[in-house]
């Protein structure tokens, strides 16, 4: 896993590299040259750049309504895609976690209680709209989680969003109007 994370690094230095490029490239072009297409590639690339940009981090909370127990939700996306972990005691939307694409986050912080675990992924997440716009899948896990907390211990679950061999969970697509 660390070994994935560090080699996403040098690929975001490679594109915000390819701007500056990309700029210089715009600035010193000589006078009377044809730039026009070098401009729709700087924008282009300005507009993925600033897409990257807007990309939740991993692990943000994204909505918080109750936390504030000692219960951890550990989750691994080892999906191709980024994903948001929605957690709903009753009839509550309680936690909503981002998780990149293959990768890992926890929310430590769960109360005490019983919650059905939906998620989604897809690409380009909009903060404003709390959805993907592209690609989007919603999914909900079957069994409920319960976590408990005594003087002496508290409970840690974790799930992954792909598929396991040997898993032991079982998930149901979800309309996205039903989706919290």
């Amino acid at each position: 896993m660390v070994k994935r994370l560090l080699e996403a690094t040098p690929l975001r230095a490679g594109v915000v590299a390819a701007v500056a490029l990309t700029g210089t490239l715009l600035t010193s072009a000589p006078a009377g040259a044809a730039t026009s297409g070098l401009r729709a590639a700087a924008v282009q690339t300005s507009s993925a750049v600033q897409e990257a940009a807007s990309r939740p981090a991993n692990g943000r909370i994204v909505y918080d309504r109750l936390s504030g127990g000692r219960g951890v939700l550990k989750i691994k996306n080892g999906t191709s895609k980024d994903g948001v972990v929605t957690i709903v005691k009753g009839r509550t939307k309680a936690i909503s976690v981002y998780v990149r694409a293959r990768s890992t986050a926890r929310i430590r912080d769960v109360r005490d209680g019983t919650y059905r675990i939906f998620f989604t992924t897809g690409y380009r997440f909009s903060m404003s709209k709390g959805r993907f716009t592209r690609g989007a899948t919603y999914q909900k896990f079957n069994d409920r989680l319960r976590f408990r907390t005594t003087s002496t211990q508290y409970t840690i679950w974790t799930l992954t969003l792909n598929p396991v061999k040997g898993g032991n969970a079982r998930t149901s697509p979800v309309n996205p109007k039903d989706f919290p």
